[in-house]
């Protein structure tokens, strides 16, 4: 038997960080969104009791780095499953892009074995096994529109953004977010207004939404990046509603309105950037 499972990316709307807590990981706040740029996982039974990862993609680790392969592992050792499976992961989402690629794919993983092997979790289960993973592992089995805090564990669900389009590009670099959260200096930032970016997504403000836009990690991955900061500017100067970078980055996305603007933006992205995504939100 073989189940189909899509893995959408998020977006960071506001990305904030209190204090390194006592455990080595960070206190956050990050108001995040799922959008219509999705991984396809595929889960196929297997008679041996082995865990497979599949994938054309060469920078997709086919072992235990894996976090699908982590998901998968987590749930037979957790419930004591003599099961295998093959997890063919086709790729969408770009890697290393601060767009939770893996941890979507991990969460896909979490939620199609749930039903292939039948185990009846609940996705406050699942979400809760998906914190042993990784931060945004959580967020990624509810999907939708949400705050997040603690390390990324605690949820709390907010209303979609109104509808607009988001323009995603990716330089080709990857960031390490371990290496961003080295150099962020949490007694200099400027810290995101989240209760603001709350109240505009209560409210459906998309104006609100825009103007409240906010990522700490941002001014660190500029620095160590400039590439990144060129695409920022070259978006801003296309005329996208509202910019911003997305996780630990590199990739940048622009919020657009309307669809005679978009094709402009994408375009003149095209033209010095090769992963240039124009999608919808999902949202809810």
């Amino acid at each position: 038997m073989r189940l189909l499972v899509k893995a959408p990316a998020k977006i960071n709307l506001s990305l904030d960080v209190l204090h390194k807590r006592s455990d080595g990981y960070h206190e956050v706040e990050m108001v995040m969104t799922t959008i219509d740029l999705a991984d396809r996982i595929e889960l196929t039974n297997l008679s041996d009791d082995t865990i497979k990862i599949l994938s054309h993609n060469r920078f997709v680790p086919d072992d235990g780095r894996n976090l699908a392969y982590q998901a998968a592992h987590l749930l037979k050792e957790k419930l004591n499953i003599k099961k295998g499976v093959a997890i063919s992961i086709d790729k969408v989402i770009p890697v290393a892009a601060g767009l939770a690629g893996g941890s979507s794919d991990a969460a896909a993983t979490l939620k199609g074995l749930n039903r292939l092997w039948d185990l009846g979790l609940s996705m406050d289960e699942l979400a809760e096994l998906g914190a042993e993973i990784g931060s945004d592992v959580s967020f990624c089995v509810y999907g939708g529109t949400a705050l997040a805090s603690g390390r990324g564990e605690k949820i709390k669900h907010l209303p979609a953004p109104p509808n607009c389009w988001v323009i995603l590009a990716k330089p080709t670099i990857g960031v390490s977010t371990a290496d961003v959260y080295k150099n962020l200096d949490l007694k200099n930032i400027q810290h995101p207004d989240t209760s603001a970016m709350v109240s505009a997504l209560e409210h459906g403000n998309y104006r609100d939404i825009c103007s409240n836009l906010g990522n700490v990690l941002e001014s660190v991955t500029l620095d160590m990046h400039p590439e990144v900061s060129q695409i920022k500017d070259q978006m801003e100067r296309f005329g996208a509603d509202a910019v911003l970078m997305s996780g630990s980055g590199p990739t940048v996305y622009g919020l657009v309105q309307y669809e005679s603007r978009l094709h402009r933006i994408y375009n003149g992205l095209r033209g010095f950037c090769d992963q240039v995504f124009a999608v919808r939100m999902l949202g809810d």
